[in-house]
């Protein structure tokens, strides 16, 4: 499986804001891209440079690599529908998403550990597949194995307060996420501008 092995506050400096998911991250203490003259005074960006910045930022936010992020855009425009809407919802149904979104990965890089070491089952058969696109009936549930993983026996205390979405039903105690419905546009990441990235591959 394909990853991006970069320094991830090197990519959060580089985009100007913190999409790595950590509380610490780098781009707090230097707001200023890397390199040697990072620090020097900033060029202000042309449109083509927003709109791959915007696309820069939602593939390290959602953890995808170029190729794959530009599959889900062609399958999203082949859709009839809002294309910047579809995709997101798309991005949004990821199994890996699925499992941060429901708190049981603090981050996307340790839900999506978390699926790719296969701790769960989808629909009751085992499932590692941190793309998987899940859809309204599925059922995500701890495998039997990993319920006696510290991980897991420190979780509920950590999700507790923990606010899922609506169109994920959690118990927060058994870890069972059941997909109820598909994300609204008031589910999915907010602090993406997807116009500027259905400009971007719309050249």
């Amino acid at each position: 499986m394909a990853r991006n092995l970069k320094p991830k506050c090197k990519q959060c400096r580089r985009i100007g804001e913190s999409v790595c998911g950590t509380e610490k991250c780098a781009v707090i203490r230097r707001n200023y891209p890397p390199g040697q003259h990072g620090n020097a005074r900033r060029r202000r960006l042309t449109e083509y440079g927003l709109q791959l910045r915007e696309k820069q930022k939602a593939k390290i936010l959602y953890g995808i690599l170029e190729k794959q992020f530009r599959n889900y855009y062609l399958k999203s425009s082949n859709k009839s529908g809002n294309t910047g809407d579809i995709l997101l919802n798309t991005l949004e149904k990821r199994f890996d998403n699925v499992v941060y979104r429901a708190g049981l990965g603090s981050t996307r890089r340790q839900a999506r550990q978390l699926v790719t070491h296969a701790h769960f089952l989808v629909n009751g058969k085992p499932c590692n597949v941190p793309s998987r696109d899940m859809k309204a009936g599925d059922v995500i549930e701890l495998k039997e194995s990993s319920q006696k993983s510290r991980y897991f026996l420190e979780l509920p205390a950590n999700i507790k307060m923990h606010e899922a979405p609506g169109w994920i039903d959690v118990d927060k105690e058994k870890f069972i996420l059941k997909i109820v419905a598909d994300p609204t546009n008031a589910d999915v990441e907010q602090g993406i501008a997807v116009n500027l990235i259905v400009e971007y591959y719309s050249r």
